[in-house]
């Protein structure tokens, strides 16, 4: 419905203003061009109790004058109660709460005016169908009210990507790392290194104009390799944070893994709250790799449920078992998952000896992969019990019928995700896009082309690619393609 409605209203936008005789306008208002106005609803959509359609661009002040008439504009950034009317028949439309926001004290630099109506499908209609219809005023493209933004010099490219990550936060780490990002610490963070930058490139330049007049302070040049030493070190931290910052905007990659029967999609169905798996007494019951997005400890999880892990016993089974070793090698974080009260039995001792010791010991490569050890169906052990193998790695008990172990096992998680994804609350930026991996590691190769160069003009070019790399990453020296991807991820009215 709301698709429909916003084409009709981007037609009746485009259409000739000569059908659509208005009593209310003024011959003085701003025609259509590069300084177009644009209005959008910013709410979201479907049926609410306050919706807010927004405008920006020298025709706000003339559009709140039309739907309002004979009123004023109101105070600068004060709410006012106006009756909203249509433009051209004077026919009432609702009573509204108004805002106005002269430029350049503004969201997007702009003049901009908000409309606070009442959120049903009619009234929203009406007023955008209603703005539609004064002249110089057209519907807003995805993202554009930030793009205006962003190129007035309200926001950083990396805010506007904070921006973006507030808006899609689903957990309280993502919300946290966002509203850091959104406040400008990524990007005060790469100006500081870009004025680091630029006192070096002048100091080497100085020296290549007036090295030979003796005119310049002894130690000029060790102090530019003393500054791009400093730099490489900081640069090289960061570059080290193993994917953090990605793994807490896109979420970490949980594996479920373990023989048959151990009780993988009970702990799926357990942590995800809801039916993700079939739980059955039959083995193998689960034959593919089933995914969930799911919040865990306020850490952003795509948690995969997999086959058990035996000899399969037909091809289909044996698909599944291929698959879910894939996604074992795939896996940040491995949720090893065996039957308490089965533990001396050959899939189990299997697993232990193929999976779990190996993972937890450190592969010969190097892996970065993480591993919790799940021992379910503690409610089938005797009480009193003695320990269950003295082998075993550190492990955590679990019931997931009867949920004693949870909340340990939340805790344990917590910790394990604070690591794969960083602590948002704390710490230097986390870089949360490929992008910005990739700027930061040309900006960090420049510095070492400028290490090794012999000559000081290829020495002072070396400063100024990575001095470009730093710009691109906040936007100040981004191509269209670039942008145009950024500002896609947005909504209409944002």
């Amino acid at each position: 419905m709301w698709r429909v409605l916003w084409t009709l209203v981007a037609r009746a936008a485009r259409g000739p203003l000569s059908s659509r005789p208005c009593t209310r306008q003024s011959s003085g208002a701003p025609a259509l061009g590069p300084g177009s106005t644009i209005f959008a609803l910013s709410s979201g959509q479907g049926r609410c109790g306050i919706a807010v359609i927004r405008t920006s661009g020298p025709a706000s002040g003339h559009a709140l004058r039309s739907l309002t008439a004979p009123r004023d504009l109101p105070p600068a950034r004060k709410a006012c109660l106006r009756l909203l009317s249509d433009p051209c028949s004077g026919e009432p439309l609702d009573r509204a709460l108004v805002l106005w926001f002269p430029g350049p004290q503004s969201f997007t630099g702009e003049d901009c005016a908000e409309f606070h109506v009442h959120g049903g499908p009619a009234v929203v209609s009406g007023v955008l169908q209603a703005l539609g219809s004064v002249p110089g005023l057209r519907p807003a493209e995805a993202g554009e009210f930030t793009r205006r933004a962003f190129a007035h010099g309200k926001l950083s490219l990396t805010e506007v990507e904070g921006l973006a990550d507030l808006i899609h936060a689903e957990t309280e780490a993502q919300r946290r790392q966002a509203l850091r990002q959104l406040d400008g610490e990524l990007g005060h963070l790469c100006q500081g290194w870009a004025e680091t930058l630029t006192r070096a490139l002048a100091h080497v330049e100085a020296y290549i104009d007036f090295g030979e007049d003796d005119n310049l302070e002894e130690g000029v040049l060790d102090q530019a390799d003393s500054e791009v030493r400093e730099l490489e070190v900081a640069l090289g931290t960061h570059l080290r944070d193993a994917r953090r910052g990605q793994r807490l905007r896109s979420g970490a990659h949980v594996v479920v893994a373990g023989p048959p029967n151990a009780g993988k999609s009970s702990l799926v169905n357990l942590l995800s709250q809801k039916p993700v798996s079939i739980v059955s007494p039959e083995p193998g019951t689960t034959r593919d790799v089933l995914e969930t997005p799911v919040d865990l400890a306020g850490f952003p999880a795509l948690l995969s449920d997999t086959a058990g892990l035996r000899e399969g016993v037909g091809p289909v089974e044996q698909e599944g078992v291929r698959r879910a070793q894939k996604r074992l090698e795939q896996a940040d974080l491995i949720l090893a998952v065996l039957d308490a009260s089965d533990l001396t039995s050959s899939s189990s001792c299997n697993f232990l000896d193929t999976v779990v010791i190996p993972t937890v010991a450190g592969s010969p490569h190097g892996s970065s992969q993480r591993l919790l050890l799940v021992l379910n169906k503690s409610d089938l052990l005797p009480s009193g019990a003695p320990d269950l193998h003295p082998d075993l790695p550190p492990y955590l008990l679990l019931s997931c019928l009867t949920g004693e172990g949870l909340d340990g096992l939340l805790e344990a998680l917590r910790k394990e995700l604070a690591t794969l994804c960083g602590d948002p609350s704390t710490g230097p930026p986390l870089l949360t896009r490929a992008r910005h991996q990739h700027h930061l590691q040309g900006c960090l190769d420049a510095l070492g082309h400028y290490k090794q160069a012999k000559d000081l003009a290829l020495a002072a070019e070396a400063l100024r690619v990575a001095r470009g790399h730093l710009a691109r990453l906040t936007g100040r020296g981004g191509t269209e393609e670039i942008l145009d991807i950024i500002f896609r991820d947005f909504c209409v009215g944002k």
